[in-house]
């Protein structure tokens, strides 16, 4: 921002005459527009919030007096049942409370690229922007199809950003040749794609969806030569596509010798287990220049180490390998990932981000900027909530105005400095006590040791970056360096901290990014080789304070949480067109697969040292923020009293009993103002956070299919990895291409044991239905009362899993008969048990339905 300032001196209103010419007027006015902040929070409306925040107070009171009636009428004739009902829903009023409060500051933020550009990249000017890497990682290119991969990596190279400050690094961690081969097919597709995107700006910036767009095209589109050179253009993708399948076929029957590369010689990485390191170039400074001359950003192909006996971390381990590389080669000042399937549909996404990172009073802080998942491909109607539209839109939202919504493991712009186990550089009025502790505990007299110990070492942090050194200086230790961190520690610390590589050591103390510009290329590779060797983390911090986290198969909670442990902030970017989208499994079994990987890492990390209700209290941990990540990792707990609530209906139809006695008009009332301030609450919600009322009610209806399977299963899992130390593998969501037409795949049935669980609780409950309608037509119109209250309750169930049951029916509408078998199956086992051991029967009851008498009958 000086550097703006100080070109201009008239503009300060000392230096220059101001009249007969415009040109100093314009310069003044370009020089305050420099000064403006990049970004700023655009507050809810204050009588939607206000509103909002009576309603949740008025539903926790009105919560309170539900309870006391609750516990204090308890059903004598069916005390089993309600006691079962009362945990159940005393234990929903706590995921309620640890699902709502965090949403108590929700905010929205609004860019300037305007001012970004005017700031850090005028033209005809060198561009001051930060040098940026991301990152895309695969596993199985039959999984994860390389066309699908090869169009996230061309919406990359295209991106609107400075080419001498992008590189894209992919990370082969199955070490297929299909990928590589597929990304030097892409490499030299590339050559013609991106010239042709920036000639004509054209969104987004991956072939296969911008040739897919049912948009008038030519819209905005001035040049007479466009036309022409899409058809064309077209024309070579189509060719592309035609080679990337040729690979793709071939790669389907492996050669009993392995795979042999061109030059005739064994790919090294025939087996997935066992291979060197593998590193290729593909395009930058070296690698060729595009079809109108001009210079394309880096595509770097890496393939980590893998040696039987090492434990490789699946996906954190891959992308801290990818940390160090990017390090070594080209040590970008910031770091993007993205999953393979999740495009640039924004060629400005870059630049969203930078508005928080390189914003002066928001970058020093910021570990991460946070984008929102959008989906392509989904059903018109979402029926398994795939879009997530309630967690991105609303919970997200209430995040970003407390400390930063979480990582959520893509479309996520990183500081390296926050990934390499550094403090932000905090203000003093950061580092004051979190406002519920201050409210707490009265006003701050006197600041205690250990605030003013966090300060002193928080505030040692510096905006400038450290001096770059020659390779000399850098083989010689780090004596050289002059910059305060590394005097505070030993080489050998350092050692212990990053691994025994002082070049990616020494890019460490780079904050601005960069590498030294008299090093060898040469040597860089090799450094970039060792530093992805499988033993480079052994007794290193890595994955335990640096780097992405291990510990759990949802290693983006554990890394986000780290980050907001230490005081960093983390930013929710919502910009109009959004910044990133992808694909999501539509179909059943595979949505349920997903959830459960989900909900087992959750689980995982309920059990480990990092569990947000134990760890770093010393911290600067806000409170709101460590209720939002308990909530993270405690939901699947959830599934188990919801399976029983989601069976009670069942059981009082079946046995003609109820969970609640009857009610005055007084209870009734709170029955009443219960219902309607959960409905007022997510009226309200929907109203400022703009979701709709379809939208959420797919959220509701997936939280219980979601519960009574995938979260029931993980919590099990969770249970005997922990217990036993039996573990499960991790399954690659599959991203197909739906070639069989529009969404054949929401139709294709999956056999998988998560099917069983939620049939079998919709069996029960129309076993229920039926039974209990039978007992009101042979007993009388009496009885028809009660058996409403009941039904209601069953309705509400099947309601919820509605969705559920028309995936199991398919497009036939035909439910498979091994699900059909296994829940009737369990549904009699259930049914007889509970004839044949009923609870809520006295013995008395029991002797005068046998026909026995004794002296009390």
């Amino acid at each position: 921002m000086m550097q703006v300032t100080n070109k201009y001196p008239d503009a300060r209103g000392g230096g220059g005459d101001m009249e007969g010419t415009g040109s100093n007027g314009e310069d003044m006015q370009m020089v305050d527009d420099a000064r403006l902040p990049l970004s700023r929070i655009v507050p809810i409306p204050a009588n939607q919030l206000n509103l909002y925040r009576i309603v949740i107070i008025l539903r926790l009171i009105i919560l309170c007096f539900f309870f006391q009636y609750r516990v204090t009428h308890p059903v004598r004739d069916a005390y089993g049942l309600w006691l079962v009902s009362v945990i159940c829903e005393i234990w929903f009023a706590l995921s309620w409370l640890l699902d709502q409060f965090p949403k108590w500051y929700p905010i929205n933020r609004e860019t300037y690229l305007d001012r970004l550009a005017l700031r850090y990249d005028r033209e005809g000017e060198p561009s001051q922007l930060c040098p940026i890497d991301i990152f895309v990682s695969t596993v199985d290119p039959l999984k994860e199809p390389p066309l699908i991969t090869a169009n996230t990596v061309l919406s990359i190279l295209a991106v609107d950003y400075p080419v001498d400050k992008v590189s894209c690094y992919v990370s082969d961690d199955g070490s297929a040749m299909l990928t590589f081969e597929s990304l030097s097919e892409t490499a030299e597709f590339a050559r013609k794609w991106v010239p042709f995107c920036k000639k004509h700006n054209i969104e987004p910036r991956a072939p296969e969806f911008y040739f897919q767009q049912k948009i008038d095209y030519l819209k905005d589109k001035i040049q007479p030569s466009f036309v022409k050179e899409r058809r064309a253009m077209k024309r070579e993708y189509e060719e592309f596509k035609i080679r990337i399948n040729a690979l793709v076929a071939k790669a389907q029957k492996v050669p009993e010798e392995g795979w042999t590369m061109a030059d005739g010689t064994a790919w090294p990485g025939n087996n997935p287990r066992d291979h060197p390191g593998m590193i290729q170039v593909f395009l930058g400074h070296s690698g060729g220049l595009d079809t109108d001359g001009n210079e394309l950003p880096r595509l770097v192909y890496v393939s980590r180490e893998k040696r039987p006996g090492f434990q490789h971390h699946k996906k954190a381990g891959a992308m801290n390998a990818l940390i160090r590389v990017s390090a070594v080669l080209t040590n970008g000042a910031y770091l993007l990932n993205v999953d393979c399937d999740h495009y640039f549909n924004s060629s400005k996404a870059l630049r969203e981000a930078m508005c928080f990172m390189m914003d002066p009073a928001l970058g020093r802080k910021t570990c991460y900027v946070q984008f929102p998942q959008r989906f392509d491909g989904i059903d018109l109607h979402d029926r398994y909530a795939n879009r997530n539209i309630v967690f991105f839109d609303i919970n997200m939202k209430g995040l970003d105005g407390i400390q930063g919504p979480m990582y959520v493991g893509t479309g996520c712009c990183f500081n390296r400095q926050a990934l390499y186990g550094y403090d932000p550089v905090l203000t003093e009025a950061d580092l004051e006590p979190n406002i519920v502790v201050k409210s707490c505990c009265g006003g701050r007299k006197k600041k205690s040791k250990s605030y003013m110990d966090n300060k002193n070492r928080m505030m040692k942090r510096t905006e400038s970056s450290a001096p770059i050194f020659n390779m000399d200086d850098i083989e010689e230790g780090i004596e050289g360096y002059e910059d305060e961190r590394s005097m505070l520690m030993s080489q050998k610390r350092l050692e212990k901290r990053f691994g025994q590589s002082p070049i990616f050591t020494a890019s460490t103390f780079m904050t601005q990014g960069g590498i030294p510009p008299s090093t060898n290329p040469a040597s860089l590779l090799k450094e970039a080789i060792h530093v992805i060797s499988c033993g480079y983390e052994d007794k290193t911090e890595w994955g335990k304070e640096i780097g992405w986290i291990y510990g759990s198969v949802t290693e983006d909670i554990l890394t986000g949480f780290k980050m907001h442990a230490r005081g960093w902030i983390s930013i929710y970017c919502m910009p109009p067109r959004p910044c990133f989208k992808g694909s999501a499994p539509i179909n059943l079994s595979d949505r349920l697969n997903q959830v459960l990987r989900w909900a087992l890492g959750s689980v995982e990390i309920l059990f480990s040292r990092h569990c947000p209700i134990w760890y770093n209290y010393g911290g600067r941990l806000k409170l709101l923020e460590r209720v939002a990540y308990i909530n993270t990792i405690v939901y699947p707990i959830t599934s188990l009293p919801l399976i029983a609530y989601c069976v009670l209906p069942a059981i009082c139809l079946l046995t003609n009993k109820f969970i609640i006695p009857e009610i005055s008009n007084y209870a009734g009332m709170f029955f009443i103002l219960m219902f309607a301030s959960i409905f007022a609450t997510g009226i309200l919600e929907l109203r400022w956070s703009g979701v709709g009322i379809e939208d959420w009610w797919r959220n509701e209806q997936f939280w219980v299919i979601g519960g009574t399977s995938a979260h029931l299963f993980a919590v099990f899992q969770g249970l005997l990895k922990v217990l036993a130390g039996i573990d499960t593998n991790f399954t690659v969501t599959s991203k197909a291409n739906d070639e069989d037409g529009d969404f054949a795949e929401l139709y294709v049935f999956k056999w998988t044991s998560l099917l069983i669980p939620p049939t079998t609780v919709l069996v029960i409950n129309l076993v229920g239905m039926v039974a209990g309608i039978s007992y009101a037509i042979n007993s009388g119109y009496q009885s028809w009362g009660p058996l409403f209250g009941k039904l209601f309750f069953s309705i509400w169930v099947i309601l919820h899993l509605y969705p559920f049951l028309k995936g199991l029916m398919g497009k036939q509408n035909r439910t498979p008969t091994i699900v059909i078998v296994w829940s009737i199956l369990l549904a009699s086992i259930f049914s007889l048990l509970w004839v044949k051991i009923d609870p809520f029967i006295s013995d008395t009851q029991k002797a005068v339905a046998m026909g026995q008498c004794g002296v009390n009958c």
